[in-house]
């Protein structure tokens, strides 16, 4: 395993440590891996999110009524069900 040495202000530590003391976590290494997964999993999040955005905008404008749609795909999911 890589390792990484980062310097934190007296601030960011204590709150560190703190929250590897709080019974969580054992140790102030395991509190912030977590941190790095978290923010993985949020930035995979934002960008599937931000691509399904870019679809529907590239997808255009339609004349089918909010009814319509919504039925269009509640038909399609029974039929893949």
């Amino acid at each position: 395993m890589a390792k990484l040495t980062v310097a934190l202000p007296a601030a960011l530590k204590d709150w560190v440590e703190a929250q590897a003391e709080n019974g969580l976590y054992t140790d102030a290494e395991k509190y912030l891996r977590d941190l790095i997964r978290r923010d993985q999993v949020r930035a995979t999040a934002v960008a599937e999110f931000q691509s399904l955005v870019e679809d529907g905008l590239a997808s255009g404008v339609t004349d089918e009524s909010m009814p319509d749609i919504l039925s269009s795909l509640k038909s399609e999911r029974l039929r893949s069900a």
